[in-house]
């Protein structure tokens, strides 16, 4: 049986090292890779996480390249380097204090491996001694330069029936990788899609109408990328979509439908490259006729019996593709065209709705004006009797010598009934009676307004004017 101070032991041992461990690792830290440009200088660069004034610092760089046994470059203590290993390395590398850092001047394909650090620290005060290990690997490349594409063949190739293969080369470089893209977006593997090993060829095979678009390829290293210019593929294909159109008649699925004697025309269209040529060609009686040859077919209505069936046929010259589609044509009276009417009444709607809803604001403005100042007669005989006695003793003018008196509403209200004498002053009651009409105008009460308006006469007025 294990005693219980040895397993302490043990544990204690074990715990140690873990801590030496995360310590070490926060002592010293280095990237893990750096990559180099030909020719230019690279620094190897240390970072320590201690005060380099309280520790005293020993160590070495190695070199390893592969297939080759590791190599000492140079030794130093705290600040100065003591050594370097070999006269050939003198001028390569050097040691740059503080912190331990290697600084390669010129980088050449030589340089290119990987620089092991072994750093021993000691700290006085604590009378600890820390080794600390570290590994850094160089690359060394040439920077590309601006990548040049080819496509074989060069002229428009057919769907379906041709391949094209592309072709993407730098002149300068190293460790190159190559993309492919076609309008901006990269391209992957696919089963018309076939990459060489570094992506420099691109097989398309057959190639199809969706391959159209701008090629350009992108070469790129560990320290630089370049994109060559762009090379259009050209595909002929088709036809594709064929369909018939017409903007005369209703159309409801594959009949069209017309007036009598309408002059009506037809287009066939198909996306196709180059455009196809069409033949129309009409269906009587299980017979076929062909009517014509083009884009375009004209029918006079009156020519037909009631219905009448048609097919257009796209051939393209090119991919030696062709299709066909098929409508029915019906002759029927739809007035001025169903479709149309739907069409123009659906323009017209908005103008339509704007007219009437001014109309009947205009309507509702004129209805309120005229309740309100036919409705209140009394408005108008209040303020005659309510005038200065001087205004209404002023002589009337009846050819208007002073326009400004006579400006005004007036409004015309029957009074029923003739006036009696007893109802009006003997002035007023000499012009009423000459009147022989059985009814009196708001009017003539103006042009007779009583010399001494009383109490009894404006309330008088008021009721007839009510009644």
């Amino acid at each position: 049986m294990e005693a219980p101070g040895r397993r302490t032991f043990v544990a204690l041992c074990f715990y140690t090292a873990l801590l030496t461990l995360s310590v070490n690792s926060e002592f010293v830290q280095v990237p893990s890779v750096l990559n180099g440009v030909k020719g230019k200088s690279l620094l190897l660069s240390v970072e320590t996480h201690f005060q380099n004034e309280d520790v005293e610092i020993q160590g070495s760089w190695y070199q390893t390249r592969p297939g080759a046994p590791k190599t000492l470059l140079v030794t130093f203590h705290n600040h100065s380097a003591i050594m370097v290993a070999s006269m050939r390395h003198r001028n390569r590398f050097f040691f740059q204090p503080p912190n331990a850092s290697l600084l390669i001047p010129r980088l050449d394909d030589a340089a290119e491996g990987d620089y092991h650090l072994d750093l021993d620290i000691h700290f006085p005060q604590r009378q600890e001694l820390v080794r600390v290990e570290r590994t850094i690997h160089v690359t060394v490349d040439v920077p590309v330069s601006t990548p040049v594409i080819q496509k074989t063949p060069s002229s428009t190739v057919v769907e379906d029936k041709e391949n094209v293969t592309w072709t993407c080369w730098v002149e300068n470089g190293t460790r190159v990788q190559y993309q492919w893209l076609r309008n901006n977006m990269p391209l992957d593997a696919s089963d018309c899609h076939q990459f060489s090993q570094d992506n420099s060829t691109l097989v398309i095979s057959p190639v199809r109408k969706k391959d159209i678009g701008q090629y350009r390829c992108l070469a790129r290293n560990h320290i630089s990328q370049r994109q060559s210019h762009t090379l259009d593929l050209n595909v002929f294909y088709g036809p594709y979509n064929l369909a018939v159109k017409s903007d005369h008649g209703l159309r409801t699925g594959e009949v069209f439908t017309v007036n009598p004697g309408e002059l009506v025309f037809f287009d066939c269209q198909a996306d196709s490259n180059p455009p196809n040529s069409c033949m129309w060609i009409s269906k009587t009686n299980n017979a076929t006729e062909v009517i014509t040859v083009g884009l375009r077919l004209e029918v006079t209505s009156y020519k037909l019996a009631q219905a009448e069936e048609f097919l257009c046929r796209a051939f393209n010259n090119v991919t030696q593709k062709q299709d066909e589609t098929q409508f029915t044509l019906v002759v029927a009276s739809l007035g001025a065209g169903k479709e149309r009417y739907v069409q123009e009444s659906n323009s017209f709607s908005p103008l339509a709705a704007i007219t009437l809803s001014c109309l009947f604001i205009t309507g509702c403005m004129l209805l309120v004006y005229f309740i309100k100042t036919c409705h209140h007669p009394k408005r108008v005989l209040m303020n005659i009797y309510k005038r200065p006695l001087t205004e209404a003793k002023h002589p009337h003018c009846s050819g208007h010598e002073d326009a400004t008196e006579d400006f005004g509403i007036y409004e015309f209200v029957s009074i029923p009934g003739k006036m009696e004498s007893t109802q009006a002053s003997s002035r007023s009651l000499a012009h009423l009676e000459s009147v022989q009409d059985l009814h009196t105008t708001i009017y003539d009460v103006i042009r007779h307004i009583p010399e001494t308006p009383t109490l009894a006469n404006q309330s008088l007025l008021l009721k007839q004017c009510e009644a």
